[in-house]
């Protein structure tokens, strides 16, 4: 706080102090499929501006080139990056962690696909095993209760691994187009709750 000579809060100061913090670069990692016209991440990008990170095969992910591709997004966005992951972008994140020397502000990590489960989709390349360190950057974990891609208890794992904080939304599903969320507010709450 700024104080003027006799106590007081200098409120100009600490308002222009405010005012003039950097506003964090929000971008969004859809998983396998991309995230379609329903999904909370696409109304996230046309409400707010936020943008999308591409890759050049969402059918088909090959993680070595998902990672290259989220390198390269966040290395043009500059600092102050905010990264907002679903389902197997979830993984790409901590992959990526693993070997950026890129520091990012933060991540909102939303129903982690478990790559480990042995019934994960084929067409996925490399993404399995899921990297259990800590992140170099604060993290919430999105986890539903009727997730059909990661239990509960496996994104409790992960969330504890990873440092992350733990949010358990309810039956929401895989947390996607098919939950029906839209703008979904209370996902919009905890992304500027960890900023």
């Amino acid at each position: 706080m700024h104080w003027d000579k006799v106590g007081r809060v200098n409120l100009a100061t600490v308002l222009v102090t405010f005012v003039s913090m950097p506003s964090p670069t929000i971008l969004t990692v859809p998983g396998l499929g991309s995230s379609g016209s329903e999904h909370w991440q696409t109304y996230w990008e046309q409400h707010y501006g936020y943008q999308r990170v591409q890759q050049r095969d969402w059918d088909n992910p090959i993680c070595e080139d998902w990672v290259q591709n989220l390198e390269a997004a966040v290395a043009a966005a500059g600092s102050g990056v905010v990264l907002v992951a679903h389902s197997l972008a979830c993984a790409t994140i901590v992959h990526w962690a693993q070997t950026t020397q890129h520091q990012i502000k933060a991540a909102l990590l939303v129903a982690p696909a478990d790559v480990d489960r042995p019934d994960f989709p084929p067409e996925v390349t490399g993404f399995a095993p899921m990297p259990l360190v800590r992140l170099p950057f604060a993290s919430v974990v999105v986890a539903s209760t009727n997730d059909e891609y990661v239990t509960l208890v496996r994104a409790q794992q992960f969330a504890e691994a990873w440092g992350s904080r733990l949010v358990n939304v309810g039956a929401l599903g895989h947390i996607n187009s098919e939950s029906g969320l839209r703008l979904w507010p209370q996902g919009h709450t905890l992304l500027q709750e960890l900023i």
